[in-house]
């Protein structure tokens, strides 16, 4: 049979295991153990000394402390992965490259460049990767220093961490981040999709890894080498106690490894070429590659379509079905992977052998290149039983991304295409999602993340009775009878009560409970504050941010203050304008308080935005004197306020985008609407700052006065403020937020909005023509 010279072919494959050293000096960096594993995979295929001057792609498959800043990597790096491993074994590709994250990534990569081989763009590819989080978590604790920082000339094509769709503010704010916590999320709303008890459901779940803890046991290349029993992983006991509820700690993948996986790739023409033996080549008979939408948008929170579209399309592609498989080895970081590839495979009901590695939590989790161990392990495996057939699959994310592969000594590349897969999960709606629920809702999925044993707080994900709107929440802190329920019975479908409040959403087993539990918007003013201070002189309310020394930043008790003070300013009838100003003649508001962000203490902002302000309707005037800096934050506070009053040293800027953010707490949408756009967008994307006079030049500063005297004309204009009716300003702002929705103009001025029949009720309405006919002032009341 004549074979296109041009077909792609895996020639080599190496790993390698590095348990912890003595001294932890000599622990290997992740370049240098993934360069290790490409000598092996070179020497697999022919030599080192043979094949290195031929490689002429180096693909690194990015390391989990370039993914993710939560991981550390005290000790120093490469600036350039493919090329330290390239010079580890003396090759100097002419394409180096640092790949996305995902653990679906060294599938992905076989199936790009098999295609790229094919193709003739490229003749020997060397795929390699590694974790040494083992050694870095040693050396932390030990207090020893390493130095792995190294420094390598020529090109790179840095591909980016790639976290699209992967994470969202939402899952931040309620803590729904480590992947435990998140896959956990996926495996009780399967187990509630199945109607299965969660204690049965979970025997489930380890019966399923308990074959995979034997492999690992007999694997030399396994971090955790352990047979285990599906009681002994199923028991929450000792130091398998919940990591996160219902999975224990053998559920879940390791990520304290020093392990490192290559693969080597070639053409047919190149292996004849260098005498590469045959009974080497592994050809790549079909595969796939797809990604799901992101987590909260999924309409099944314990499926992914996107998996069961790769897995289907690669078998159907290759001509074969699953029971035709010899060797699978599954990316399972957690269980539920396992079993929804299992049944996609169509294999339940089956004992066929999902792993050849040993599987994350027993092999051990080298993150993102974990399934380049699985490639080697089912390429050794094919060699040894020549014309069977192997799978790899790959997942990345939380079953967000996935690549699959069919391989076999049998010759029969062909190219594939997942266009149509993808364009069929596209186009599934999304969920839609209520940020701030309110009311009844039924729980869809559940968790409760432990530490040491002891359970800290439930994320919970729920569907809102009335609009089936799904949400995520939090338990309160102090509610010990909600974790209780969750831990004691099974909740799952089960009725609960949702409210939302600054901190996230928060869920309660009853509406009372919800109730009692709930903050209660503050009537009166306190006699002291701790972050600002508060004045009352007539009808005007005088609020300072004080916190000088910080350049009056805010972290979020300082921001839950002045919201405490906002709400009894709009809850007051006897207040009708407030003045808001920052202690001191440097600053106004300089934004968030970075040193209190960087402590690693929670972060949260009050349902009414930053300073209690940036997201209230409000119906009040407030007018900001502007003294000194009003920067990030601040300057936000300022566009949230009707009037802005500023000291001539006043300065103005949104320097978001020099530190990676974005003017999120309202800049963007109200300089763009309070300004030319083009003005606006300079501010906006260059971050630089403006003087008070050039903020009134462009028309958002409405006064600038001397030095010193901001607080003087700010109080000039609150009392001429005070001489107009306050329920005719309360209406003007009322009528303006309703009409705001309108893009045109005549559409906003039809009809007769329900602002003009409370303003028809107003005493005000009677009291100003009376006035006016009697020729005295006339004497508002607000009412």
């Amino acid at each position: 049979m004549s074979i296109d010279l041009n077909t792609p072919i895996i020639i080599g494959v190496g790993e390698v295991t590095e348990l912890l050293t003595e001294p932890l000096q000599e622990a290997s960096s992740a370049h240098a153990l993934a360069g290790q594993a490409a000598a092996i995979a070179l020497n697999d295929a022919l030599s080192v000394e043979q094949l290195a001057s031929e490689i002429d792609v180096v693909v690194a498959t990015r390391t989990f402390p370039d993914s993710n800043a939560m991981w550390p990597q005290p000790f120093g790096n490469t600036n350039n992965m493919p090329r330290s491993i390239a010079q580890r074994v003396g090759a100097n590709p002419t394409r180096a490259i640092y790949s996305t994250m995902g653990g679906n990534t060294p599938q992905k990569l076989v199936n790009e460049w098999s295609e790229h081989l094919a193709d003739g763009k490229a003749n020997m590819v060397l795929l390699a990767g590694a974790e040494v989080i083992a050694s870095t978590k040693a050396a932390i604790k030990a207090q020893q220093s390493l130095d792995w920082a190294e420094q390598v000339d020529g090109q790179l094509e840095d591909q980016g961490i790639g976290m699209q769709g992967m994470l969202s503010y939402e899952q931040m704010k309620h803590q729904l981040l480590a992947a435990p916590v998140s896959y956990a999320i996926c495996e009780m709303a399967r187990c509630n999709s199945q109607n299965k008890e969660i204690a049965s459901y979970t025997q489930e779940m380890a019966a399923l890894l308990a074959p995979f803890s034997a492999v690992a046991a007999d694997n030399p290349n396994a971090m955790f080498p352990l047979s285990l029993s599906a009681e002994e992983i199923a028991n929450p006991a000792g130091k398998n106690a919940y990591v996160a509820y219902p999975y224990t700690r053998a559920m879940v993948a390791k990520d304290g490894v020093n392990q490192a996986a290559a693969v080597v790739l070639t053409t047919v023409g190149k292996a004849q070429q260098l005498g590469i033996d045959q009974s080497q080549w592994v050809y790549l008979h079909a595969y796939a590659d797809s990604y799901d939408k992101s987590l909260l948008e999924r309409e099944k929170l314990g499926e992914s379509t996107a998996l069961t579209g790769a897995y289907q399309q690669a078998l159907a592609t290759a001509g074969i079905r699953g029971a035709d498989l010899e060797f699978i080895d599954i990316y399972s970081c957690f269980p539920i992977v396992v079993s929804e590839a299992k049944a996609a495979l169509g294999l339940d009901g089956t004992d066929q052998c999902l792993t050849q590695t040993g599987g994350l939590p027993f092999f051990g989790g080298p993150g993102n290149n974990y399934s380049m161990h699985g490639i080697a392990a089912v390429v050794n495996r094919l060699r040894h039983k020549p014309d069977s057939y192997g799978l790899v699959g790959a997942n990345g994310g939380v079953m967000h991304k996935h690549s699959v592969g069919v391989y076999s000594t049998r010759p029969g590349w062909q190219r594939c295409d997942s266009k149509a897969l993808q364009e069929q999960l596209n186009a599934v709606a999304a969920v839609k999602l209520d940020n701030s629920p309110e009311g009844e809702a039924v729980v869809e999925s559940y968790t409760v993340q432990f530490s040491r044993g002891k359970p800290l707080y439930a994320v919970v994900i729920g569907r809102m009775v009335t609009s089936g709107a799904r949400f995520i929440a939090n338990n309160f802190s102090n509610d010990q009878a909600f974790i209780e329920a969750l831990l004691s019975r099974d909740m799952l479908g089960q009725t609960i009560f949702a409210g939302a409040i600054g901190k996230g959403n928060r869920v309660a087993l009853s509406k009372e409970a919800l109730s009692l539990q709930m903050p209660v918007p503050a009537t009166e003013f306190r006699d002291n504050y701790e972050f600002c201070t508060v004045a009352q002189k007539g009808h005007i309310l005088e609020v300072t941010i004080n916190r000088p020394e910080a350049m009056n930043a805010l972290h979020p008790y300082a921001n839950e203050e002045l919201a405490e003070v906002f709400d009894v300013y709009e809850s007051d009838a006897s207040l009708w304008v407030a003045i808001l100003t920052g202690a001191g003649d440097k600053a106004f508001c300089t934004g968030n308080d970075l040193k209190y962000s960087a402590t690693g203490k929670p972060m949260w902002t009050p349902t009414s935005g930053f300073a209690g302000i940036t997201s209230r309707r409000r119906t009040k005037p407030v007018i900001a004197a502007v003294n000194g800096f009003a920067m990030g934050g601040g300057m936000e506070v300022a566009l949230a306020c009707d009037i802005v009053i500023a000291d001539k040293k006043a300065q103005f800027a949104l320097p978001e985008v020099k530190v990676g953010l974005i003017a999120g707490a309202g800049g963007i949408q109200r300089l763009t609407r309070q300004i030319p756009l083009k003005q606006a967008m300079d501010l906006l994307i260059t971050g630089k700052p403006i003087t008070a006079t050039r903020a009134q030049e462009i028309g958002f500063v409405n006064q600038v006065c001397d030095s010193g005297a901001v607080m003087e004309a700010a109080r000039e204009y609150a009392t001429l403020l005070c001489q107009n009716s306050p329920s005719s300003i309360r209406i003007t702002m009322k009528l303006l937020a309703e009409t705001n929705l309108h893009s045109a103009v005549e559409d906003s001025v039809v009809g007769i909005p329900a602002a003009f029949d409370e303003l028809l009720a107003s005493e005000d309405f009677m009291e100003g023509p009376k006035a006016f006919v009697e020729k005295r002032a006339p004497k508002w009341s607000g009412r």
